[in-house]
Order: C-alpha cells, then sequence, then structure tokens
C-alpha cells in the first residue's frame, strides 16, 4: 500500500511541557498554521540532523589533523 513501509509513523514518544514551554509551541504552531505535533517533529528532526552534522565536522576535523 506504501511506497516504503518504515516510513509510515507508527512509533510515539511523549514530551512532557510546562505551561510555558506550551504557550510557546501552541503560539508558534498557530502563527505557521500547523499542528503542535508537525512542528515539534520538524523541530526534532532540525535538531537532530544539525547535531550529527556538527559530529561528523568534528571527526573529519580529527581524522585531518
Amino acid at each position: 500500500m506504501y511506497p516504503d513501509p518504515k516510513r509510515v509513523r507508527n512509533h510515539k514518544h511523549t514530551v512532557r511541557l510546562d505551561d510555558y514551554e506550551q504557550a510557546l509551541i501552541t503560539a508558534l504552531a498557530n502563527y505557521q498554521g500547523e499542528q503542535p505535533a508537525v512542528l515539534m517533529r520538524s523541530i526534532l528532526m532540525r535538531e537532530a540532523t544539525a547535531v550529527l552534522g556538527e559530529q561528523n565536522t568534528e571527526i573529519l576535523d580529527r581524522a585531518g589533523a
């Protein structure tokens, strides 16, 4: 049914936010016109990609030294 069954989003993780964090996510999601979960997933993936990129750069720097 799906071209790549591994791309179906079946896995869930729970994140607990305080009132201020929730208000920030809700306000940003409303401003951008998207659902809070979609916004949080995009922020998470962007940050994870950045962290992995930094680690790869550090590895390459050490290898070249």
